[in-house]
């Protein structure tokens, strides 16, 4: 990035941005006022990990429900047949079928931001692998999204659930809420995504777990969180 490409207004909110890790509520509260945006941002973290994933025991992936949301709605369909259909549909799954939900994946037609399945249509839907894998849809047992109990499976993605995975550099990305959230409620499912992450430690993690942790909303900059205070 060329000195003249980056705006006066991210200078400006640079520059509120002391050079320390912060206690996480104060960070949450920098985050807010740090989101000028002209639309509601999303307020994202950022977790450097001990991990090296190109090992089995240092792969991270769970999922975790985020208590007070994540303030946008998500758009669920589920393949399944038989009673499961009505299930998935008093659960409210936005799209709900068997081989004609196959078909419409097939033609490129995606509009939705979850698939969840049941086992027994797995054998189908794998030959989508290249249609949904790039896309992070690909249903599995893992994320969730492989499934006979589909109600709360739905319910779940509904309210808040999220997958999330260590990167190969041995980063998670995860997004916590919205800035229009008040301070405690960000607080609230920021400590939820820490405690999931202790939960899921994987066995082969060494030496020093937890590395960096940055907040920032979508167009704000990052600000570093004491790792410390989330315990």
């Amino acid at each position: 990035m060329g000195k003249n490409k980056i705006s006066r207004r991210f200078n400006d909110l640079v520059s509120m941005v002391g050079d320390h890790a912060y206690h996480y509520q104060e960070a949450i509260e920098l985050l807010k006022q740090t989101s000028s945006a002209n639309f509601v941002e999303t307020a994202e973290v950022h977790i450097a990990l001990g991990l090296d994933p190109k090992y089995a025991d240092q792969q991270l992936r769970s999922t975790v429900i985020l208590p007070k949301g994540t303030g946008k709605s998500v758009v669920v369909a589920v393949i399944t047949k038989g009673n499961k259909i009505d299930e998935a549909k008093h659960a409210g799954a936005d799209i709900v079928g068997s081989d004609e939900i196959l078909d419409q994946i097939m033609q490129g037609d995606i509009a939705f931001d979850k698939l969840i399945a049941t086992p027994d249509m797995m054998p189908a839907i794998a030959k989508l692998g290249r249609v949904l894998g790039p896309r992070g849809l690909m249903p599995s047992p893992k994320a969730g999204t492989v499934t006979t109990d589909v109600s709360n499976a739905v319910h779940d993605f509904k309210v808040g659930k999220l997958e999330y995975r260590v990167d190969k550099t041995g980063i998670v990305h995860i997004p916590f809420g919205k800035s229009n959230f008040d301070i405690l409620d960000l607080s609230e499912n920021l400590l939820t995504i820490h405690e999931s992450i202790e939960r899921n430690r994987p066995p082969g993690a060494k030496g020093k777990y937890w590395k960096t942790c940055y907040i920032c909303s979508t167009m704000g900059p990052s600000i570093e969180v004491d790792i410390n205070t989330l315990k």
